[in-house]
């Protein structure tokens, strides 16, 4: 699949680093660093603008190196970009750390899926069909 892309930061196009790779690398395009003390979150640009074919959308994820070496996640995960949507990306990054961490222009911030989606239309019922679960949730179907 190929997607139209406006590249505005100073860095290469994200790209899949392994033949398996779901998601694509983020970088953060910034003129200076930012700083996120702990509990902090800042809104990352990325200097990308995307043109993604309709019945697609972006998903914004976090990178798991960052999230368990440093507390760095995204907030609003996934993030969805939606087809229609032609500003640049950006990315919410939150510290849950107790320790401050400064990102870098430059960094990989976040991972990017695009994903097929269906378009719903919903038929307005009385009731619903039965099932073995029912309402049960929130830790219904086990101990823990």
């Amino acid at each position: 699949m190929k997607i139209n892309i406006i590249n505005k930061s100073q860095h290469p196009l994200p790209e899949h680093k392994t033949a398996g790779a779901a998601g694509l690398d983020l970088t953060a395009n910034l003129e200076s660093p930012v700083t996120l003390e702990p509990l902090e979150r800042a809104l990352i640009p990325t200097g990308l603008f995307l043109e993604i074919p309709q019945g697609f959308e972006g998903q914004i994820r976090p990178r798991s190196g960052w999230a368990i070496k440093h507390g760095i996640t995204c907030l609003n995960s996934p993030g969805t970009i939606d087809s229609d949507y032609r500003g640049e990306v950006k990315v919410i990054l939150a510290n849950i750390s107790a320790e401050k961490f400064t990102i870098n222009n430059g960094d990989r911030i976040a991972q990017l899926v695009i994903t097929k989606h269906e378009t719903v239309e919903f038929n307005a019922v009385e009731e619903l069909e039965n099932t073995a679960r029912g309402e049960g949730g929130f830790g219904s179907t086990g101990k823990r």
